[in-house]
């Protein structure tokens, strides 16, 4: 019998599994370039380590007495070791110096007039004057108090009580209720505030620690400039989009907002809006960055959003009814942001190193908060003598941050535009 072969069913090839892959994402591909890059990667792990120990500080587990007077005035560092006074023998090596009592601790700054005031509580003679005959052995010297008569007269009314039964005396009263309150009557003598010799990486005019200092004032530092960062950012990328999306009149009133800000010098610019301000605090440190630093971050967005606006997929977008606004920062805004972080990156080292200048010059913060800038005020008066501690620890600490802030700018530009470096884009 034959087959029909026409009514057989036609074989089909078995299905088979055809490989594809997900092609990755900007993000994804600069991640991968970012982690090969030795430098960048060990400039953001130093830049992390400075950031946790800022979010340390804000929340009090670290530095949070970084006000107390805990050593002497100007303590030296540790490795150091104590000032030596003289005629006192040194101490064992190997063994921590002694703390020594506030009470019992003796300035090395001479009173101009400390003989004066002896003379006048005739606690010493007075001294002949130049060409006067010396006083006779045996004989009385007076010092003559001005203020004499005055006292005994108030004495005098102190003594006798006026009409009434009242004291003559109107502070009488007022002191003995800060005495009453104070507990100062009966009370036994507090001991006296025992400040070490010596702190780890030594202490201020104050005695305050100035490793603790360095810690607190990284805390006001980096929020500032991340602050102002920020501001900045997002000013100029929002005048360059409007700028460079819209064009016309538009673009020509920003740029010639831009240009006005760009022709005068950008300390300049600062001194005279924290002059016209006229108020010390981290919120106007912020303002005063943030309104003066947009200019860079404007031209670069502006430019971008020139030639984004004209390409095929915003052209769709148009054509599906897509608003403005929508293309703006929905559509072309992800392809320009690498632009942004980098501007962000950058425009935070310049306004850390920004903020220091500022405080250095007193236009910072105010007395009751301490930052970098701060301290380095603090020690041009302490190098003077010889006291170098606070400005070493301020300065380095610095010099770490900005130096690897700057190197992992670098490396996160390349790892976000491998053409900078020449690289393929994988």
């Amino acid at each position: 019998m034959a087959t029909n072969i026409a009514a057989m069913p036609p074989v089909r090839p078995a299905p088979r599994d055809i490989p594809h892959s997900v092609s990755p994402g900007l993000w994804a591909l600069a991640w991968k370039r970012l982690k090969s890059d030795h430098v960048g990667m060990v400039s953001l792990a130093i830049v992390v380590a400075f950031f946790v120990l800022m979010v340390l500080s804000a929340t009090g587990l670290i530095a949070k007495n970084w006000s107390q007077e805990t050593g002497v005035n100007y303590a030296p560092p540790s490795f150091i070791g104590a000032d030596i006074e003289a005629g006192t023998p040194a101490a064992p090596a190997g063994t921590a110096p002694a703390p020594v009592p506030a009470s019992e601790y003796r300035s090395e700054v001479i009173d101009p007039i400390g003989d004066v005031i002896a003379e006048l509580r005739g606690e010493q003679p007075a001294a002949p004057a130049p060409g006067s005959a010396a006083p006779v052995p045996g004989g009385e010297t007076k010092v003559v108090d001005p203020l004499a008569d005055v006292m005994k007269e108030i004495e005098a009314q102190k003594a006798a009580p006026a009409a009434g039964g009242k004291s003559v005396d109107p502070l009488a009263d007022v002191m003995a209720d800060i005495n009453a309150k104070a507990g100062k009557a009966g009370a036994a003598a507090a001991p006296a505030e025992v400040r070490a010799a010596t702190l780890p990486f030594g202490g201020d005019k104050w005695g305050r620690d100035v490793l603790a200092k360095t810690i607190k004032g990284s805390e006001t530092s980096i929020f500032v400039g991340i602050a102002a960062a920020i501001v900045a950012t997002f000013i100029g990328t929002v005048l360059g989009a409007f700028a460079g999306y819209y064009g016309g009149w538009v673009d020509d009133a920003l740029n010639w907002f831009f240009s006005v800000f760009s022709s005068i010098p950008y300390l300049l610019l600062i001194l005279a809006v924290a002059a016209v301000l006229q108020q010390k605090g981290i919120l106007t440190i912020v303002l005063i960055l943030g309104l003066t630093g947009w200019t860079g971050t404007f031209r670069l967005i502006r430019g971008e959003y020139l030639k984004h606006k004209a390409r095929e997929y915003v052209q769709a977008a148009d054509a599906i009814g897509a608003s403005n606004a929508r293309r703006m920062f929905i559509h072309i805004f992800p392809n320009v942001s690498h632009v942004v972080l980098v501007q962000l990156s950058i425009y935070a080292v310049g306004f850390i190193k920004a903020e220091v200048i500022l405080s250095f010059l007193g236009f910072g913060v105010p007395v009751d908060v301490v930052s970098w800038g701060s301290m380095l005020n603090e020690a041009q008066n302490e190098l003077i003598l010889g006291k170098w501690w606070q400005l070493a620890a301020a300065g380095t600490a610095m010099a770490i941050l900005v130096t690897a802030f700057s190197l992992f700018t670098d490396a996160l530009r390349d790892a976000l535009d491998p053409k900078l470096k020449g690289k393929a884009g994988s």
